[in-house]
């Protein structure tokens, strides 16, 4: 983290009138971003986490589209890594402007090549690419020894990473290595010792089917860490943590389950551990270290009941990236009967609730929300609603995003809208770019969405 710069509970947040205590079953029907929805072809979908499901489909570009205060910013002092990342070659950008590609689209050569011709049209600078998804498989060649042990080298999706970091470098993009932590079924079921457990001490299977590694594990910590340092030797400047939560079923199914370690600990204990871990283990490189959180966590005052409490983990990131997808929250969040028919409102009232509780907090990392490139529901998402979140973030004080699509296929005409880094409003005309595709690529892996919120069908995480 030595690269700092500036700056459900069970229930569904009504922001004007407090918690709304409906059922998480609820949130399946409203689009909250956490849970398992139907993809396009029909079949279950899974996203980013700041909402984990996601649609499926062949990554592309189309015009329409149907994230302790003392040390957090890493040990400056220390020598660094002789492997550590080189920062003159990828400089952070003064305001991140960015989508999501999931591991098909990260590796085919065509397809990221098209994409950083629309990103140069688009007035976007920042790629998230994933190394490791909601499969539990890592997509690059890796010599981490737990994910050899434990198959997670056995599907590589991204062939030749240095020469993908070689395009980005050429096109002037920012690469964000995403890292999914706690949704692992590779480890889960390769290292079951590891796993969430029931009261029978077996893994613990929740009802979407889905196994957890046990977010209290050093172990589990270890491998993600191990994973964290071999994307920043091998050039990346920053790595985001997805799913870096506890589950988000319903109490029904939550009877009896077992985190072995936890000791009296809190769910957010948990996660500050993890990141402080994390934070601390990787101080020697310079290297960005930021996470993925659900939306409500700039809002409700707990922690979700996944484990996410923003003054627990603000202060020990660069960054929490919250997914503020309208279309996740429940009718009457607001005061809004309709949430997605309003991008600009939600957006911004999210944006500012975040922006003002981590003002309280010593040392707080950025907050640079995750925005709805994707149709979920009425009305169908294109370039103005994604222009209306953008200008909520904005008019909140926040001139960062990242778009998240599952599908990797984003809005023409997004150009200009954050000011470029002038921050002047009107500078930037809207770009234009074509539909790219690359034949016999396969569609959209399930896992491939960012954190962790029940997503509905469509959001991909």
């Amino acid at each position: 983290m030595a690269r700092r710069s500036g700056s459900e509970s069970g229930g569904l947040l009504n922001p004007v009138g407090g918690m709304l205590r409906y059922p998480l079953v609820l949130l399946f029907l409203v689009g909250s971003a956490c849970g398992e929805a139907a993809s396009p072809q029909g079949g279950p979908a899974r996203g980013i986490d700041g909402g984990e499901s996601e649609p499926l489909g062949s990554p592309g570009i189309a015009t329409g589209t149907t994230a302790e205060a003392a040390g957090a910013s890493g040990d400056s002092s220390g020598e660094a890594s002789p492997d550590a990342p080189d920062p003159e070659r990828f400089p952070r950008p003064e305001r991140m402007r960015g989508i999501y590609l999931n591991a098909w689209a990260s590796g085919s050569s065509v397809r990221t090549s098209a994409l950083v011709e629309w990103a140069h049209a688009n007035d976007v600078n920042t790629f998230v690419l994933d190394l490791k998804d909601a499969t539990g498989f890592i997509s690059h060649r890796t010599s981490v020894p737990m994910a050899q042990e434990v198959g997670a080298d056995g599907e590589i999706r991204i062939r030749d990473l240095p020469a993908l970091l070689d395009r980005m470098e050429a096109g002037g993009i920012y690469p964000v290595a995403r890292i999914v932590v706690f949704l692992d079924p590779l480890v889960a079921r390769g290292r079951p010792d590891l796993a969430i457990q029931n009261a029978d001490g077996n893994v613990w299977v929740d009802g979407r089917g889905d196994v957890w590694v046990n977010p209290w594990s050093r172990e589990v910590w270890d491998y993600h860490v191990e994973l964290a340092r071999e994307a920043a030797e091998l050039g990346f400047p920053e790595v985001q943590w997805d799913y870096v939560r506890f589950p988000d079923r319903p109490s029904s199914e939550m009877a009896g389950v077992r985190y072995p370690g936890a000791d009296g600990g809190s769910k957010s204990d948990a996660i500050r551990g993890f990141l402080m871990h994390a934070r601390d283990a990787l101080a020697d490189l310079d290297l960005d270290l930021t996470a993925d959180v659900f939306g409500m966590a700039t809002t409700v005052s707990d922690d979700v009941g996944i484990g996410q409490h923003w003054e627990s983990f603000i202060d020990v990131v660069d960054a929490a990236l919250p997914m503020v997808y309208p279309s996740h929250y429940a009718p009457g969040s607001f005061g809004l009967a309709r949430p997605n028919a309003h991008p600009y409102e939600v957006v911004r009232r999210a944006v500012e609730s975040g922006v003002a509780r981590s003002r309280e907090v010593e040392g707080a990392g950025r907050l640079i929300p995750w925005l709805q490139a994707f149709t979920l529901g009425a009305p169908p998402y294109g370039a103005a609603e994604v222009l209306e979140q953008i200008r909520g973030a904005r008019d909140a004080g926040v001139h960062e995003w990242i778009l998240w699509n599952p599908g990797a296929r984003y809005p023409d005409g997004i150009g200009g809208a954050s000011g470029g880094e002038s921050g002047d409003p009107e500078a930037g005309e809207p770009g234009e770019a074509g539909e790219a595709g690359e034949a016999g690529e396969p569609d959209d892996a399930a896992g491939t969405a960012p954190r962790g919120e029940v997503q509905p069908a469509g959001s991909s995480r």
